[in-house]
């Protein structure tokens, strides 16, 4: 089993190797990751410039590989024969913030694990749920030995074709856990402002801020899930097809 690990935090960050030290104990890992961060940067691929790849060392003095592209790049590189071994499962993360509802189409996190699906290879993204304001190094252990255990499941079991395993970890200990739940995607609710500014030219200049996001509790969503204490397992599909929308749009005459 050659599993490759990815995230959008950068190569160096501990969730990656959090994560990259419990895959190993599923298998062989490599670990393919941008040089720096790509926090909420999408599906992203890079076609209108070179792509730099350069070898480096990480915190337990493991090596890996870094690239200044975005974390979509960071899959389809080793996919496309970068990495001559086959590789079997690309695993995303372990984000620091919680992946849920529209979240997904603005994650690298998540949008890493699509590449992967997308090249026919299976895909999963592992974000924690940190609370709000959290100060000090976050604990990624709970989260690693959830990812594992998603991931034993996968490569027993395998996954239906298209399908991506979004999955969101609650900031507990691995035995406050409730217990995992199989979820759809919930509703985020954003509170985005613009803050407008003036640079010392005196041409302004843009900022989009405002409060963290929060979310609606609905029972069976990631979110509701992740307020009841349950890891949340979230089932994407790359179709996005809307199939009632279809219908209706049929009956238009053009």
């Amino acid at each position: 089993m050659h599993i490759l690990v990815t995230n959008d935090d950068g190569v160096q960050a501990p969730g990656l190797l959090a994560l990259a030290q419990e895959m190993r104990k599923l298998g062989k890992v490599t670990v393919f990751a941008p040089d720096k961060n790509w926090s909420a940067s999408g599906h992203v691929k890079t076609m209108e410039r070179p792509l730099r790849v350069r070898e480096t060392v990480l915190a337990d003095g493991s090596a890996a590989f870094m690239s200044d592209g975005a974390p979509s790049d960071c899959v389809a590189l080793p996919l496309l024969g970068l990495i001559e071994e086959q590789i079997d499962l690309v695993v995303s993360g372990i984000n620091p913030n919680a992946n849920i509802g529209h979240d997904v189409t603005y994650s690298g996190t998540v949008t890493a694990a699509m590449e992967a699906v997308i090249a026919g290879v299976k895909g999963i993204a592992v974000s924690l749920d940190s609370p709000e304001g959290f100060k000090g190094l976050l604990d990624y252990s709970t989260a690693a030995s959830v990812a594992r255990r998603v991931a034993e499941k996968v490569i027993a079991d395998g996954l239906p074709e298209g399908v991506v395993m979004n999955v969101n970890v609650p900031y507990l200990k691995e035995s406050e856990l409730k217990g995992f739940m199989v979820t759809r995607q919930g509703l985020r609710v954003y509170r985005d402002a613009l803050d407008v500014r003036t640079d010392p030219r005196g041409k302004p200049y843009y900022w989009i801020g405002g409060e963290a996001p929060t979310g609606v509790i609905e029972d069976g969503t990631d979110f509701g899930a992740l307020a009841q204490g349950l890891v949340s397992i979230t089932p994407l599909q790359l179709d996005l097809t809307h199939h009632k929308a279809m219908d209706v749009l049929k009956k238009w005459k053009f």
